[in-house]
């Protein structure tokens, strides 16, 4: 709970420090990383450096705990800290890494804000600092005793049994432990952290999820290679594996986490997504399907084309053994040649959608926007629609969560 005075600080300068704040990451990150550059060897992705997505994610979500604690004093916004527990929890954040984001995080404060910062602006905020690192620490500590992990090591051997190009931009891996020690638990929808080694020398980690299912004594995962686009940099991760990894080869993984996870349940089931956006939910479709689940299922996914729908083979297969299920696609272009298939863009206010649905979206932020607007004119209820991202999830930073 934040304490009243320190709430009535954080409340008259919220605008001038929600309004600095993307200055305030820009300083912080540049700082830290010019005085303990080993931080960029496998914890901090350098692509989204490079785009200032971190930054932004960052500064998005101190701002939404700032305001949820000045909002609900005695609560905490749950989602928003589970989404970023179980994010750490897959690179391995320690505690001891809180204390040094807080100190080049509230230097940036004060160089850029100078005079501002009064001895109570800063220990206002420094107390909204550490609440939401203490309840960060306490849920990573659960998840990591959970999985079994120690954070001091949270990375595993396995090797590749199989490569598969999915799409000319899309490859899976199919995975075993290298030690042959049994897979840590998973549920369907969760994704692991891959540890890449690039040419340089540096560590690089990206999450896939798990495209098969978790139950299965092999994992798999599915990477699509990310181009290069206007000032972005191409994917590092996703375009090392595409080059260099083979059958025999070994990837550092660490355990399954994320919290957007399949729920048992009867509800009828919305599984929506478009692109790499499908690898979730055939993860949640071959678990059905191996559970023996009857519940009704509806698989809708938009691609550029039915040549890049990655996992179709796999989705219409396990479609075909669940009898409660059924799919709509939408393609962009070449949608002719696909009995049934739509196109253009997903236009979900063409379907009869149940409103108790339990509905999973992923895929880029503007479709799951776009998608998520569609569900709830439906009537679908907010609480209802979960979602995905990977990398820094950018929907905190406008305030949705």
């Amino acid at each position: 709970m934040l304490s009243p005075e320190s709430a009535a600080v954080v409340r008259a300068t919220l605008p001038a420090v929600g309004g600095a704040l993307d200055e305030i990451t820009k300083r912080f990150y540049g700082t830290m990383f010019a005085e303990q550059p080993e931080l960029l060897d496998g914890l901090f992705n350098r692509g989204n450096q490079a785009s200032g997505e971190q930054r932004q994610a960052l500064a998005g979500s101190i701002a939404a705990f700032a305001q949820a604690l000045l909002a609900t004093p005695d609560t905490r916004p749950d989602a928003l800290l589970a989404r970023i527990a179980h994010k750490h929890a897959a690179l391995g954040v320690t505690e001891d890494q809180y204390t040094i984001v807080h100190k080049y995080l509230f230097r940036a404060i004060g160089d850029v804000l100078g005079e501002a910062v009064t001895p109570e602006v800063a220990a206002a905020w420094d107390e909204v600092y550490w609440l939401m690192a203490g309840a960060l620490i306490a849920l990573e500590a659960r998840l990591y005793h959970e999985a079994q992990v120690d954070p001091r090591a949270p990375w595993r051997q396995w090797t590749v049994v199989e490569r598969h190009e999915e799409t000319a931009d899309v490859v899976s891996f199919l995975l075993r432990p290298a030690d042959d020690t049994p897979l840590p638990a998973a549920r369907a929808g969760q994704y692991v952290s891959v540890r890449a080694l690039m040419p340089d020398g540096v560590h690089q980690t990206r999450q896939y999820s798990l495209s098969n299912a978790p139950g299965d004594r092999l994992r798999r995962i599915t990477v699509k290679r990310v181009a290069s686009v206007a000032d972005a940099p191409e994917g590092e991760v996703s375009n090392q594996l595409h080059r260099s990894v083979r059958v025999g080869d070994e990837l550092t993984l660490s355990a399954p986490f994320g919290d957007v996870a399949l729920d048992d349940s009867d509800a009828p089931l919305l599984l929506v997504s478009a692109g790499i956006g499908c690898t979730p939910m055939v993860g949640m479709l071959e678990h059905l399907a191996a559970t023996g689940a009857t519940r009704p299922v509806w698989l809708l996914h938009a691609d550029r084309s039915p040549a890049d729908h990655a996992l179709r083979a796999d989705t219409d297969r396990t479609l075909g053994e669940l009898p409660g299920a059924r799919a709509q696609f939408w393609y962009e272009q070449d949608a002719a040649g696909e009995p049934g298939a739509r196109l253009g863009l997903m236009e979900l206010g063409e379907l009869d959608l149940p409103a108790d649905a339990d509905v999973y979206l992923c895929g880029s932020l503007p479709f799951m926007r776009a998608a998520r607007a569609q569900l709830l004119r439906a009537g679908i209820p907010a609480r209802h629609i979960r979602y995905e991202v990977f990398g820094p999830d950018l929907w905190l930073a406008h305030g949705e969560h």
